[in-house]
């Protein structure tokens, strides 16, 4: 069984248009160059290759739909699950395609496709993160793959647990969650710690079962958002000194899809409302981030600009039509939103 949520596996093509206070205009599909904006990778059907990327324009307000396409003449894949920007090149982790995607971010072209194989058998990779020249991807196989960002090649697989998800970056440390989805109910319950000195794992840490989603802040913590089982135990927020990789706390928490801004968490609940949280005080500073009213029927995922203090959220609506993007200032009141792909799944912020 995969972490995905309900209507993860649901299918589509998309037009990216826009809405709410935005006049409805959409650029023509050819490849051109962008400027400051926001990408959006929309995940699409499972196991129907069409993941499909779009970028929005601040100074436009125009949305490209479909823009990889534009640019490369072929689609991303199957399941596309994150993306980042890293130095002069922005990486896209396709899952069942089981590719990276290097491409430039000023134009969405594709500069090397990256395939995480095992021999013949997928490596199934999930998400991505950076340290000192190297990427480093989790896949579902239970490896860690560290690619060089100036060649681009793979220069080794490290060993973790089952089916690791997120993974952070602390302290010269690497944190994955390793959920153990794929073994359902047999849930994998611990989080790998590599030293990214010597690429070796260098202990292994107890959390609840299903770990899933991992950040950190500036004060020498670790996050580890568990989903639980999803019947007999509920979900609950891990915090891990970077230090001493020992579990200072571990609590009960109605929560998803975390993201971590400065000493704010972002979190989606089980009653589809933002929470916000303090992670000075591990208080709960609302539980609506929302305050003007608007409607949100499925919340699929978040995003923070740190320089605007923009929070933004996507919404899956019925996992099988197209989905939303909407911006928020920093007080919860809506800015703009549009209309995306199905499943819009990750945000990646541009900046000139």
């Amino acid at each position: 069984m995969r972490n995905f949520k309900p209507g993860f596996f649901a299918a589509a093509v998309l037009t990216l248009i826009l809405s709410s206070c935005h006049k409805d205009q959409v650029t023509p599909k050819t490849p051109a160059p962008v400027t400051d904006g926001f990408y959006v990778l929309n995940q699409g059907l499972f196991n129907d290759n069409n993941s499909t990327l779009s970028f929005y324009s601040y100074a436009n307000k125009t949305v490209t739909a479909d823009i990889f396409n534009s640019a490369n003449d072929r689609g991303l894949g199957d399941t596309g699950n994150d993306i980042e920007v890293y130095g002069s090149k922005m990486y896209i982790v396709v899952n069942i395609s089981s590719t990276i995607e290097v491409v430039d971010p000023k134009t969405a072209k594709s500069i090397r496709q990256i395939k995480l194989f095992n021999g013949t058998t997928a490596r199934e990779p999930r998400d991505i993160a950076f340290y000192k020249g190297n990427a480093y991807v989790s896949s579902y196989d239970g490896t860690v793959a560290v690619i060089d960002t100036a060649t681009l090649g793979v220069k080794s697989y490290i060993s973790v647990g089952r089916n690791p998800e997120q993974l952070a970056v602390a302290n010269g440390k690497l944190y994955v969650a390793n959920s153990g989805g794929l073994d359902y109910p047999n849930y994998d319950t611990t989080v790998s710690v590599i030293d990214l000195g010597s690429g070796t794992v260098i202990k292994t840490i107890t959390v609840t079962v299903n770990p899933q989603n991992v950040g950190t802040d500036n004060n020498g913590n670790v996050y580890v958002l568990s989903a639980g089982n999803y019947s007999t135990v509920g979900s609950t927020l891990t915090v891990i000194d970077d230090n001493t990789d020992v579990v200072k706390s571990q609590t009960d928490f109605d929560g998803s899809g975390m993201v971590i801004q400065g000493t704010t968490a972002y979190f989606i609940t089980s009653t589809n409302t933002i929470k916000v949280f303090d992670l000075k005080t591990m208080t709960t500073t609302t539980n609506s981030f929302i305050s003007d009213g608007t409607a949100i029927t499925t919340p699929y995922a978040l995003a923070v600009d740190g320089s605007t203090g923009e929070v933004f959220v996507t919404d899956a609506k019925d996992y099988t039509s197209a989905g939303s993007i909407y911006a928020f200032d920093k007080n919860g009141k809506k800015e703009y939103s549009i209309t995306a792909g199905i499943n819009p799944g990750k945000i990646a912020f541009l900046k000139q």
